[in-house]
């Protein structure tokens, strides 16, 4: 089942899906994400990878495309909690050069500190 949790917390915005990211459900993923990118601009925002149990090409490029978005308003955009399977996605793609990936919520608040 898909979900997201989009939070605000010590001037972070943190979106938390939860379930697969596919095809499926891309569109709403990309929806919620660029309007959590659109919004608030001027804190962090953090994609929280904890509770997504499977990652297909469709959802990567949800979370490309929220990137590039938050990139041309230069908005730091992070994803933490990675499951290693879905990490090892990232490594494949060599999109782990891309984007900043941190073991948690805490290493992210750490890291804009």
């Amino acid at each position: 089942m898909y979900g997201t949790a989009c939070v605000s917390a010590k001037e972070i915005t943190v979106v938390q899906p939860s379930g697969p990211i596919n095809a499926a459900n891309a569109a709403a993923f990309r929806s919620e994400l660029h309007w959590a990118v659109e919004s608030a601009v001027d804190s962090p925002l953090l994609v929280d990878m904890q509770k997504v149990e499977f990652l297909d090409s469709a959802g990567l490029m949800v979370l490309v495309s929220a990137l590039s978005r938050a990139q041309k308003v230069q908005r730091k955009f992070g994803l933490c909690s990675v499951d290693p399977a879905i990490k090892m996605i990232f490594e494949l793609t060599q999109l782990e050069r891309v984007f900043e990936l941190y073991e948690s919520r805490a290493a992210f608040e750490a890291a804009i500190d």
